[in-house]
């Protein structure tokens, strides 16, 4: 069996008794992962392994589902999610750029997270500000009418005022 070790500042609910919460069903494959996910922020290793164990279903199915939908992570977030937006108006507007531009400045392209874990950059289709293109959404603020060089100045401010004092 499996040891289970909780990740670092997750809430004190154990993947066992999320499991079980769901009376162990296998069609409550995804609703269990939709939880282990609000606990930790991600689908972690030993939750795919646990969910399996439970539910009598193979590792190799969960972490299929894992990877099939878009709503699992099986990495933590950083701490500022930077949404770009690619839809018709941003792509016309510069999105590409932009995008490029925002890799050079966090180190990471788009789906991943920055080593210093500040940033994790996703690609979305549209973020329904086609007015403002093109635009990003960092956490919950739109950052529109972008630049390289003005997406690479937003980001450097956010990582200074990181910074240890």
């Amino acid at each position: 069996m499996v040891t289970e070790t909780l990740v670092t500042g997750a809430p004190e609910l154990s993947i066992d008794t999320i499991v079980h919460k769901h009376n162990v069903e296998p069609g409550a494959v995804i609703p269990v992962l939709q939880e282990i996910q609000e606990t930790y922020g991600h689908v972690p290793p030993i939750a795919i392994q646990r969910v399996a164990e439970h539910l009598n279903i193979p590792a190799s199915e969960i972490y299929g589902i894992v990877t099939f939908y878009a709503q699992f992570r099986l990495e933590p977030l950083g701490k500022n999610l930077v949404k770009v937006c690619h839809g018709t108006a941003c792509h016309l507007g510069g999105a590409e750029m932009v995008a490029e531009a925002l890799s050079q400045v966090t180190g990471v392209r788009e789906g991943e997270t920055s080593a210093d874990g500040l940033f994790t950059v996703e690609r979305v289709a549209c973020l329904g500000c086609c007015s403002l293109a093109p635009c990003v959404m960092i956490n919950d603020e739109t950052h529109g009418r972008l630049t390289p060089e003005s997406v690479s100045k937003v980001v450097s401010e956010m990582r200074r005022a990181e910074a240890p004092a």
